[in-house]
């Protein structure tokens, strides 16, 4: 019952963080000029129209999306300090890195921190009945790969890389195991999908 009530507190919590968010954040432009003063301008240079712009607390939970409409330079005012006081996260998703912009609230003041860190995504590719896999680890972060068939079998191969800088694997299916397959790739604390069928 305890369990319930926090769950249930942690949603109403949320879903107000997210309305206070959204129609504060949804505009660039402010009408009201008195509230000017509060908002942040969040600015990025070269970004690629369909990159995400995505703004999360650290439970993971996202509070704010966009999907970048024009490549080029992107700035845009958010009125964060209607967030509550604690730690967030900008992230900007672009196809082959993840840059991540922490930010605090305390107090209706919005400080940014200097530990800018970009997550160099996995990268897949598949050819024939071979499947590529790639990913750029500059702190020897481990990248764990698991195949699975979809036709009933699950799980067909399961490895850990890890103590390299630069992971590049070839798999080579089967030339009769033709169907669903599906890649999930882990790094990071995040997972990535692919699907291919062959």
């Amino acid at each position: 019952m305890k369990n319930r009530k926090t769950t249930l507190r942690k949603i109403i919590l949320t879903g107000a963080m997210f309305i206070a968010l959204i129609s504060n954040a949804t505009n660039g432009l402010n009408i009201d000029p008195k509230n000017d003063s509060k908002k942040t301008t969040f600015t990025l240079n070269n970004v690629k129209q369909g990159n995400q712009l995505i703004i999360k607390d650290l439970n993971g939970i996202i509070l704010y999306k966009e999907q970048i409409k024009n490549s080029g330079n992107y700035s845009k005012g958010f009125d964060l300090t209607s967030l509550p006081d604690g730690s967030y996260v900008f992230e900007l998703e672009k196809d082959f890195e993840i840059k991540s912009f922490p930010f605090t609230v305390s107090s209706n003041t919005v400080e940014f921190s200097e530990n800018e860190t970009t997550i160099h995504k996995p990268f897949v590719t598949f050819k024939n009945n071979y499947i590529y896999v790639s990913k750029l680890a500059l702190n020897n972060e481990p990248l764990d790969v698991k195949i699975y068939y979809q036709d009933g079998e699950g799980l067909i191969y399961s490895e850990n890389i890890k103590d390299t800088k630069v992971i590049e694997k070839v798999y080579k299916l089967a030339l009769k195991a033709t169907g669903d397959y599906k890649i999930v790739l882990s790094s990071n604390g995040r997972e990535y999908y692919e699907y291919i069928t062959f």
